[in-house]
């Protein structure tokens, strides 16, 4: 059984003392769901350590929102997976659409990110999604397939079945703009099916996310599909409150003040009831 997996993409947001007083915040409003699912926060670099120690050990894993393609050397701006790893993170974002938009990653850099994060012992979480344009003409899950063609050809198709495949229609993400729930249901399925015809039980074992303007409203709806594993969250994830009814509606948990000891004092975090 997949378990359910909830990340949080800060993007390009965040500061020292904004980022403390929204984990104090989070962390005690998802107490209820952190045995039910796995959490993932992932802030911009310069506030991984600050992150990393708030998170301390509550179990909520860091992430990072992208890797080098490179393992070192003359490449300024860039992060080596390796450097994230030293930092203490398990999830890597690789191929968000912002970076395949802004930034020009095409699918054989993304491969190549890809394979740096798995050679570094982390789970990539491969986000994948098409166009307006594109899923107009019907060529939804031609271009996913393209894009997850292009890292199984890098790491083979093992690598891929061990990662996260979030899928993130372009069109949907910042724009306020939501997939129908059967529109998410259908692409999932489509992505687990071309899976699978890749290697028997890379279908059922890869976990296969939502992103795309994700809120409290709409989780639910979203959520309800057994195809969907979980959300990578944007915007709302910089609100507790709302990041928290997504957790709520993803694991079906209601926030009840459970009493079990959360976090260790060891984390430097002194976390409020409610």
């Amino acid at each position: 059984m997949r378990k359910p997996i909830l990340i949080a993409n800060w993007k390009m947001n965040g500061s020292l003392h904004s980022n403390q007083a929204l984990l104090v915040r989070m962390l005690a409003k998802l107490r209820p769901f952190r045995k039910a699912v796995d959490i993932a926060i992932c802030p911009p670099f310069p506030y991984l350590f600050q992150v990393r120690d708030l998170l301390g050990y509550t179990g909520i894993a860091l992430g990072a929102q992208n890797a080098s393609s490179a393992v070192s050397g003359a490449h300024t701006g860039e992060v080596s997976a390796t450097m994230l790893e030293e930092m203490g993170c398990r999830y890597v974002l690789v191929g968000h659409s912002e970076r395949r938009a802004s930034y020009y990653e095409s699918d054989t850099d993304v491969a190549a990110r890809f394979r740096q994060v798995v050679s570094a012992g982390m789970t990539p979480v491969l986000c994948v999604g098409e166009t307006l344009e594109e899923r107009e003409q019907n060529e939804t899950l031609a271009v996913i397939e393209r894009q997850l063609r292009a890292v199984i050809d890098t790491t083979g198709i093992s690598s891929l079945a061990g990662s996260i495949v979030a899928y993130e229609p372009v069109w949907a993400i910042g724009t306020g703009k939501t997939a129908s729930p059967g529109q998410v249901a259908e692409t999932h399925r489509g992505i687990r099916g071309f899976l699978e015809n890749c290697q028997r039980g890379a279908g059922d074992s890869t976990r296969i996310v939502y992103g795309g303007s994700v809120k409290a409203v709409n989780a639910a709806e979203l959520f309800q599909s057994e195809e969907v594993d979980g959300g990578l969250i944007g915007g709302a994830s910089l609100q507790a409150e709302e990041f928290s009814a997504i957790g709520s509606a993803l694991t079906g948990a209601k926030p009840d003040g459970s009493s079990d000891s959360f976090p260790p004092e060891s984390s430097g975090l002194a976390i409020p009831d409610s």
